[in-house]
């Protein structure tokens, strides 16, 4: 056993090498300063970082993967037990071309689908309404109803695929549809496996893609969590995204403190339905943007790991390790690619794409080249989906879990970002939680300011973006081939959505949608009802404006 003066003199042991590193980085500090220095903002996405991270700024805890708080992985045994899910977001045209380059994807090693919707059905409107002529199939596939959903996955198993479906507004709309197609292909419900991302509130807050009010809309996603959790186990019943909150122009760490505070909302509401949270938290999952500070995003999705497991055990009383865990889905950042050389996006996806392996992601969807200038070819997903397999299977990466664990600068800037996040949460509580903060503005004008500064940082080249503010070339830009979406793909829906309501039962479905109105004025969770509807072939637009003539619609208040 150690003695007392064993103890003392590890005690001074250890205060002289702090007094002695103190010491060294303080000589060094005026060797800098003296230094010359480039004429640049040395930043990443919010503020100044230090040029020396040492044992001085960080004291980083004892811990190991898939153990609470998850610092290091939710996983114990990281990618040695399973590689993240590649999964590529697709969708242009209609439901029969979608499926055509799903099944291209799959055959190219693509491990789950991942679907991008057009902009009508994004704001819940059929291929043949008004508000959709021009639009159809234009930035993602056209869904309109069930007989659209049977063909994107014809030929697809659905008790075997996992598929992400990116739609909020009338989310419960598109996956009551997904129900419907899985049981016309016999599947049983509780068997099928994905995630919708259904999250209304960072809609109102960044992306602008809504149908209802916010608190209809609220209800809506605590239906499902009720209704999943008995009837579809497997499935994940909303992914908390902070994606759309950074495109937008958000920092690291607002991305991270908005899109958690998002995540207590939900929680809370679900607790005030009266559920027990672990009924419904281990189906809820994040999506984040991985950006270009690279450091930056390793640590942000560390901290993200560790703030949700600390709040969802210590503040809403979970009690179930699931609950705890936060599971999520990544994607390279597609604000920062660049029309100009496109072929320098396929370089900046794959640092990107480095970042969320190292930040221990579950899933991620790589950008293609070509996606800021038109929806991406055959070639260049295939491109970015061959860039997640040499990072899978030829780098070594995946076989350390958490290998920048115990870098300084990583430790310090995991902690800082914690830090900055939970500052920010007192100043949504201060103005009383998120729902008011939408309501006023204040996270709305949070997020503009960022992105105004950020540009600003751009335009005075404080921030280098290449081939943009420079090392532009004066050659002819390069062409490369790009995908068009004619006008083909509309006329294609309105006349397959023709035969479908020519064919269908009329008295049917206005039963159904009387059903569902009634439903949606009392208190029953509408997600039988909404099935039902499906099941009848009602359309996407019909059931929203179901839904609409009680909940009223969502109009935007004009912020300053």
């Amino acid at each position: 056993m150690a003695s007392v003066q064993d103890f003392e003199q590890a005690v001074r042991d250890r205060d002289e090498e702090i007094a002695r590193l103190r010491a060294e980085v303080e000589a060094w500090r005026r060797r800098f300063d003296k230094g010359g220095k480039r004429d640049i903002a040395f930043v990443n996405s919010e503020r100044e970082v230090e040029p020396l991270y040492t044992a001085l700024d960080t004291q980083p805890d004892v811990e190991v993967p898939g153990a609470f708080p998850f610092t290091r992985g939710i996983h114990p045994t990281g990618y040695r037990g399973k590689l993240w899910t590649m999964r590529q977001f697709a969708g242009f045209g209609t439901a029969r071309e979608t499926n055509e380059r799903y099944k291209f994807l799959l055959s190219q090693g693509q491990t789950g689908l991942s679907v991008a919707f057009d902009f009508p059905t994004l704001m819940g409107y059929d291929s043949d309404h008004p508000r959709s002529e021009g639009e159809v199939g234009k930035c993602g596939v056209a869904i309109s109803s069930l007989a659209d959903m049977e063909e994107l996955f014809a030929g697809i198993p659905l008790g075997q695929v996992s598929t992400s479906m990116t739609i909020n507004g009338p989310a419960i709309i598109l996956f009551c549809f997904y129900c419907a197609a899985a049981e016309k292909q016999g599947v049983p419900l509780e068997q099928i496996q994905g995630t919708v991302q259904n999250d209304i509130l960072k809609e109102y807050m960044a992306q602008h893609a809504w149908c209802f009010p916010i608190e209809p809309a609220l209800r809506l996603i605590v239906d499902m969590f009720e209704w999943c959790a008995t009837h579809t186990p497997k499935w994940n019943t909303i992914s908390i995204s902070g994606y759309h909150i950074r495109e937008a122009g958000a920092t690291a760490a607002q991305e991270l403190a908005f899109t958690l505070a998002d995540g207590f909302t939900y929680v809370e509401r679900g607790i005030a339905r009266g559920l027990d949270v672990d009924d419904f938290a281990p189906r809820l999952s994040f999506f984040w943007d991985i950006h270009n500070d690279f450091f930056e995003e390793v640590a942000k999705l560390r901290a993200a790991r560790r703030i949700w497991a600390r709040h969802m055990k210590e503040r809403y009383g979970a009690r179930d390790p699931r609950s705890w865990v936060m599971r999520f889905h990544s994607q390279t950042a597609g604000v920062t690619l660049t029309a100009q050389q496109p072929m320098n996006n396929i370089v900046r996806v794959a640092y990107q794409a480095l970042a969320a392996v190292l930040g221990g992601t579950q899933s991620l969807h790589t950008n293609s080249m070509d996606e800021t200038l038109a929806l991406p070819t055959e070639h260049s997903v295939e491109v970015a989906l061959r860039t997640q397999q040499v990072l899978a299977y030829e780098t070594g990466v995946p076989n350390v879990i958490d290998p920048l664990g115990g870098s300084y600068y990583v430790e310090a800037l995991t902690d800082q970002l914690e830090r900055e996040a939970e500052d920010l949460f007192r100043q949504i509580d201060e103005i009383g939680g998120v729902v008011p903060g939408l309501e006023t503005g204040w996270l709305q004008r949070k997020i503009n300011e960022s992105a105004a500064r950020q540009q600003w940082e751009i335009e005075q080249h404080r921030k280098v973006i290449v081939g943009v503010n420079d090392f532009v070339s004066d050659e002819q830009e390069l062409q490369i081939p790009l995908l068009r979406i004619g006008q083909e793909a509309e006329e294609e829906q309105r006349a397959k959505m023709a035969a479908m309501r020519a064919g269908r039962d009329d008295a049917l479905v206005r039963q159904r949608l009387d059903r569902l109105r009634e439903a949606a004025r009392g208190s029953d969770n509408v997600v039988p009802f909404i099935l039902d509807c499906a099941r009848a072939y009602c359309t996407l637009y019909e059931i929203r404006a179901a839904l609409e003539s009680v909940f009223g619609a969502y109009r935007e208040p004009v912020f300053f």
